[in-house]
């Protein structure tokens, strides 16, 4: 159950608007903790529901055409994302696993997205030269996404994965600490 409350929080940090925030979003660490906590042949249901999110903003919300194809290496990510967390996290969970699955995930997006984004930019008056300096203002480019990336997905895993081992811990010391009593 909380891998899916952490989604539907992922699902809703993309639709609401939140300026404020600083482009924090849930998505890669609720994907990460999907992959730890579902069997991996729940994959299909967060896929298709970033991919419904991503329908609504594009058409909704931007006022865009919806072209499918644009979304593949995000939708191939995302199954990726929730594999990534299976493999990291689902049989033993450590400080070391969870900070390897928050700088993994983000900076596999961050390479796979910008990438695809310069690959497919190489038409005449394209933003990025079809050249290794043009990949590389790209990858510049997203780098203050990237930054918000990481941030946010290793405070979604530190609380998803942190918060019930620091509760666990605190209920094991109150039942071993000696009562006391006032006389």
């Amino acid at each position: 159950m909380p891998a899916y409350l952490l989604l539907l929080a992922a699902l809703l940090s993309r639709v609401i608007p939140h300026a404020g925030w600083y482009g924090f979003t849930a998505v890669g660490g609720s994907l990460l903790y999907f992959g730890a906590r579902r069997n991996w042949r729940e994959i299909f249901l967060p896929v298709a529901a970033f991919a419904g999110v991503d329908y609504y903003l594009t058409t909704h919300v931007y006022g865009y055409d919806f072209i499918w194809q644009s979304y593949l290496v995000t939708w191939a990510w995302n199954a990726a994302a929730i594999v990534l967390g299976s493999i990291l996290l689902a049989r033993h969970v450590s400080v070391l696993r969870v900070a390897s699955a928050a700088i993994i995930g983000p900076t596999s997006f961050f390479l796979a997205s910008n990438y695809a984004v310069w690959a497919g930019a190489h038409n005449p008056g394209g933003m990025y030269a079809p050249t290794f300096t043009g990949l590389l203002t790209c990858l510049a480019a997203g780098l203050p996404f990237y930054g918000r990336d990481l941030l946010s997905t290793g405070l979604i895993l530190t609380l998803a994965f942190g918060v019930p081992v620091a509760v666990r811990r605190y209920l094991a010391s109150r039942e071993t600490a000696p009562s006391r009593q006032i006389l």
